[in-house]
């Protein structure tokens, strides 16, 4: 992989996003840096073509097609809007303005006597809690370009303004451990937009580099739109367990897994899950493992696997993992339960051996993806059948207590069913769904419906920690035939 770290050396930064810090109300700055800033920052540290003086430029071609990179950097940083002030007119004597006769309210310097002022709006300075940022792209890069890379970041001072000052270390691998643990991961669904190069950004950086030599300042980069691409990003603040809980973690298998083997695999995930805590950050808190916890209700984090179902194709079987984390969380847990998650390379056990690997944004297969279980609905349908709480007639008031411990609101209606109500549905053995050496329950497939669309991920029943009673969410118009 290749894995480049900003280090912010005086703990801020300072740039303006889109043009717009000269108006005065940009009250938001640029962050995390964007990649295509750092990509510009790159190009100038060595130049290109003729200009070039310790590499061949072959790098920065190779450095353009790379995809968005996965930015880890604090999710809330204090964005600081920076006062206007006045500085000397550059160029303008006090008789030369007397003899284009500006008008006299212009501003006076006391320390320049005779000297002029102009208004500068510097824009918003950014300070992060963590004064680093660590861009990785899953792509092998040759030595010969990381060296070369290597050589251009070794001269590079500063990012976006002057006074930010910058040390830049270009690596082969991910620096252990990665700091900050926030991280903006590329995502179809993502809530921001970031700037990215794309092929073609060298040649029209020459562009404006030959046109700035030509015209000087009156050459700027909002000339050449050509030079912007956004992508969507997932930021840390949309991930984080809010209301009735979030999901802290999202996960891809290497290999598909049978959906009978559900039970299994989310019970090698919940110890995968303790033990990377326990070696990451010490003793894990009850919230993951559920021993000695006295609250009630939906307060215990739930270990989920991902089949592929509601497709006409789809066979159930497991793509991915994700693990939800309840309100009462804080940051801090939060953020060391993702990192313990993404530590996971593997599990095995049970007959089961397969790879993990944390999700980054790609859109196949969709059963991993986090947009096919949080996207509102109103109708659900569980595709691991649910555990039924109490031994009880199943009615809507029994349900609608299920919906209430899981945090969902109360259903208009249901249905359930012995059989899967969705294609792909597991069809589980009594042995597959109770542990052993405690008392079988009852379990049953169940659809839901609401009066309003309801967020996922939806997960209802008994043994929703253990990943049993996770629901699919239908379209509307899937929803109507109750």
């Amino acid at each position: 992989m290749l894995a480049i770290s900003v280090e912010l050396l005086q703990g801020t930064f300072r740039a303006d996003p889109d043009g717009t810090a000269t108006t005065g109300r940009l009250a938001r700055g640029e962050w995390p840096p964007a990649p295509s800033r750092l990509f510009a920052a790159f190009v100038a540290a060595d130049g290109t073509r003729d200009r070039l003086r310790v590499t061949d430029g072959s790098e920065l071609e190779w450095f353009e097609r790379l995809p968005p990179p996965l930015i880890h950097a604090h999710g809330r940083p204090w964005h600081q809007a920076q006062n206007a002030r006045y500085v000397v007119r550059a160029d303008r004597s006090f008789a030369r303005i007397k003899k284009k006769g500006l008008p006299a309210q212009l501003p006076a310097h006391l320390e320049y006597v005779g000297r002029q002022g102009t208004e500068v709006r510097p824009g918003v300075r950014v300070t992060p809690r963590h004064p680093a940022i660590v861009y990785i792209w899953d792509t092998p890069c040759p030595p010969e370009t990381l060296d070369a890379l290597r050589l251009r970041a070794a001269r590079i001072g500063y990012l976006g303004a002057a006074d930010s000052p910058v040390r830049i270390r270009v690596r082969g691998r991910a620096p252990e451990p990665v700091v900050p643990d926030d991280a903006f991961r590329p995502h179809a669904d993502g809530n921001i937009y970031i700037r990215v190069p794309e092929a073609g950004d060298l040649r029209l950086l020459d562009s404006v580099y030959d046109g700035w030599v030509e015209r000087g300042v009156a050459v700027a980069r909002a000339q050449f739109p050509a030079l912007r691409h956004e992508a969507r990003y997932l930021s840390p603040a949309a991930g984080a367990p809010a209301g009735r809980g979030g999901t802290a973690a999202w996960l891809r298998l290497g290999a598909s897994v049978s959906g009978r083997r559900v039970s299994v695999v989310t019970s090698l995930f919940k110890k995968a899950v303790l033990s990377a805590h326990q070696r990451l950050h010490g003793e894990p808190p009850a919230v993951l493992h559920g021993h000695g916890f006295r609250r009630r209700g939906y307060d215990l984090a739930r270990f989920l696997a991902l089949p592929d179902v509601g497709f006409p194709r789809s066979r159930g079987r497991i793509h991915g993992l994700a693990l939800w984390l309840p309100p009462a969380c804080g940051a801090s847990l939060v953020r060391r339960a993702q990192l313990a998650a993404r530590a996971i390379s593997r599990l095995h056990g049970g007959g089961v051996d397969v790879s993990v690997a944390p999700y980054t944004g790609e859109n196949r297969p969709v059963a991993a993806t986090p947009r096919r279980w949080t996207r509102p609905a109103l109708s659900w349908v569980t595709a691991f059948p649910a555990v039924h709480e109490r031994r009880v007639p199943l009615d809507l008031e029994e349900v609608s207590r299920w919906c209430r411990h899981a945090g969902l609101p109360t259903p208009v209606a249901f249905r359930s069913s012995r059989s899967p109500l969705v294609t792909g549905g597991a069809d589980l053995a009594p042995v597959e769904v109770n542990r052993p050496g405690k008392p079988g329950l009852r379990y049953s497939h169940i659809r839901l419906w609401f009066a309003e669309p309801v967020e996922g991920p939806v997960v209802i029943g008994s043994a929703r920690q253990r990943g049993l009673g996770l629901c699919v969410g239908h379209p509307p118009e899937e929803a109507s035939d109750v």
